[in-house]
């Protein structure tokens, strides 16, 4: 469904999801960073458990709530990438721990 639009050569820059480092292109949101590396899901939900990931990539439907150093429910789609940011996929709404 997404697609990143061809580039000669994009800077990258590194950063942290769930321990690894990874290393996705500058000026994009956590969100595109995310199906950029095609991690998905980012959370589940907390009544069925069910897999989500970046769906409107605007703010509106909640579905990438991500752990970002270590603030919880941040939308992924609304924070742009920076080097050495730490990314932590999360279960339900909040979870300390990691999928």
């Amino acid at each position: 469904m997404f697609q990143r639009l061809k580039n000669t050569s994009p800077e990258l820059v590194e950063l942290n999801l769930d321990g690894q480092p990874v290393s996705v292109p500058t000026g994009i949101s956590v969100a595109a960073a995310l199906l950029y590396l095609d991690a998905k899901p980012i959370r589940r939900t907390a009544v069925s458990d069910s897999p989500r990931a970046p769906y409107c990539m605007m703010g509106v439907c909640f579905d990438c709530l991500i752990e970002i150093d270590g603030q919880p429910n941040l939308q992924a789609c609304q924070v742009n990438v920076a080097r050495g940011m730490q990314i932590r996929r999360q279960n339900a709404a909040y979870d300390s721990e990691a999928m």
